[in-house]
């Protein structure tokens, strides 16, 4: 049973600054609370204040635009984004891995920004982000920022924004002609959170299939999503052989540094992971090369 707290709602995201700076630790914000209630019920967490974001209408939207990519605001439902026109058009992978997300009414009513800020190490929808390079804006009563996604975490469920901070739009820079972005979890149903996840993007040159660059983001196996930067390095500039990719792989598993639990090892995770990054570095290949 819920401890009590008084409930706040807020008319506009000012209003919303003001209520975090005044009330600071004492305070969480609340969209739509499909991590959040789960904290509260199991007295996780005992805030005297909620601050209730949900009605903010301001912070639900999807703008594209060619010079700077698509922006979505923080309030945006998992279930918009996956069946935004512009998302499948796109950035084709955000609308598939929201497919897989839970249930239809976790995502109509989940929202990408509360998914971010919960910092759960097993999301599905952060590993993409950051393979995109994505960017968080967030606000206070004093200034607004933007962090790059891959900066918010700090540890499980633990992030880089200040007490007084809000998040208020996630920002992606289109995708260049050339570049395939791909993503796949193992999870022990379908809709559960990945036991591992892993998202690449790679640009390539289809003249000589030689790599331009690449992006592999691991999630699920420890405290934040992992950048692995070595697998990157044994990829760039090469040619796009079976025996690179496997390499590439490999190295990945080595690089990770994963985090054994009540169903599986860490020798296990790494071999996950090397299984995972071959199959997705190949999937991206062929959406790079329009296959």
């Amino acid at each position: 049973m819920m401890q009590c707290f008084n409930f706040l709602r807020p008319e506009s995201t000012e209003e919303a600054c003001t209520l975090i700076a005044k009330f600071g630790d004492s305070a969480k914000i609340i969209a739509g609370g499909q991590s959040l209630l789960v904290l509260l019920k199991q007295r996780l967490i005992s805030p005297q204040y909620l601050i209730n974001i949900k009605d903010l209408k301001e912070l639900d939207y999807i703008n594209y635009d060619e010079k700077f990519g698509i922006r979505i605001g923080a309030l945006t439902t998992h279930r918009s984004i996956e069946t935004s026109p512009v998302v499948k058009k796109r950035f084709s992978v955000l609308s598939e891995v929201e497919r897989n997300l839970a249930s239809v009414q976790i995502r109509n009513w989940g929202t990408i920004g509360g998914n971010i800020c919960h910092a759960d190490p097993a999301s599905d929808i952060v590993p993409p982000l950051i393979s995109l390079d994505a960017r968080v804006k967030v606000k206070s009563l004093l200034a607004i920022r933007e962090i790059p996604l891959h900066n918010l975490f700090k540890d499980y469920y633990e992030t880089t924004l200040r007490v007084d901070e809000l998040v208020t739009e996630i920002c992606i820079p289109d995708v260049q002609n050339g570049t395939g972005v791909a993503y796949s979890k193992f999870s022990l149903r379908r809709f559960d959170m990945a036991v591992a996840g892993v998202a690449v993007s790679i640009t390539i040159n289809l003249a000589d299939r030689i790599c331009k660059d690449i992006r592999i983001i691991v999630g699920g196996v420890s405290a934040v999503p992992r950048r692995v930067f070595e697998s990157e390095n044994a990829m760039r500039g090469n040619n796009l052989a079976e025996n690179l990719i496997r390499e590439a792989a490999m190295v990945a598993s080595e690089e990770v540094d994963p985090v054994a639990d009540v169903h599986f090892s860490r020798k296990y995770k790494r071999e996950i992971v090397k299984i995972l990054v071959r199959d997705v570095i190949t999937q991206a290949i062929q959406k790079a090369s329009g296959i």
